[in-house]
């Protein structure tokens, strides 16, 4: 069924880029959406591609979400980034929705290289301190807006979160945390603005098998590898992906 309303070399596609994205969450523990849209964009529009990562991405996060003991605490801290993120999110469908896919792909390659580039120089925002209660409705409504438009819950999120100073495995749940209830948001929103079809999400069931079987060869070669090495590879990658992106969709003649 799936087959035929999407065709064959379409599914090889989606079933590579998510083996590939699953391999670098098994492997590092983050990226999947993320290298998993930067992979179907080279192939596809981006509002298409978009909703195929909801129901790995959604399947991925749960348990980082709700694992770590701080689930509580974190809602606490984190709800007004979280709540304007969301309503930041429905604002950026709704553009989308209007706006031209090749744009669109140039801006998603944008970011995707400027946040990679950050985390290979792992550059540090500075911490928010006293004024985190203002700057957190700030970067959930720009991370929101991004998110709606681009697919990508990442940036500037991760970089604000790894800014808050939390310890390790809070900071791993506060990101699974904002990535689950973004892409939640993103469902909602893709549904809200006719941006969602009935085929699209059965794809993107399809596409958790991939997925979860890349993570877990990912991380059954975890322990083999040095895995800041790996890391870094791994941000370079992605800065050269979203440059292409980028250049495919400002620069390139004829495209």
């Amino acid at each position: 069924m799936i087959a035929g309303m999407w065709g064959l070399d379409l599914i090889a596609v989606v079933v590579a880029s998510f083996l590939l994205a699953g391999l670098v969450k098994g492997l590092v523990g983050l990226g999947l959406p993320t290298v998993a849209l930067a992979l179907l964009a080279t192939q596809l529009d981006l509002k298409a591609a978009i909703p195929l990562v909801l129901v790995p991405s959604l399947a991925t996060n749960i348990w980082q979400a709700v694992s770590g003991g701080a689930l509580a605490a974190l809602l606490k801290r984190l709800w007004p980034l979280l709540a304007v993120a969301c309503l930041g999110i429905w604002f950026g469908a709704g553009l989308l929705a209007g706006l031209d896919a090749k744009l669109l792909s140039g801006l998603f390659g944008t970011i995707l290289c400027v946040y990679a580039l950050v985390s290979v120089a792992r550059a540090q925002v500075p911490a928010p301190g006293r004024w985190e209660r203002w700057l957190s409705p700030l970067v959930g409504a720009v991370n929101g807006l991004i998110t709606g438009l681009t697919g990508s819950f990442i940036f500037p999120s991760v970089l604000y979160l790894q800014a808050l100073g939390l310890p390790r495995d809070q900071l791993i749940q506060a990101m699974g945390l904002t990535f689950l209830v973004s892409t939640l948001a993103m469902a909602v929103a893709l549904a809200g603005h006719t941006l969602l079809p009935a085929e699209a999400g059965l794809l993107s069931g399809f596409a958790l098998i991939p997925a979860l079987a890349g993570m877990a060869l990912g991380q059954r070669f975890r322990k083999t590898l040095p895995e800041e090495r790996f890391r870094r590879l791994f941000f370079l990658a992605l800065a050269a992906l979203g440059a292409y992106l980028a250049w495919a969709a400002f620069l390139q003649p004829g495209i």
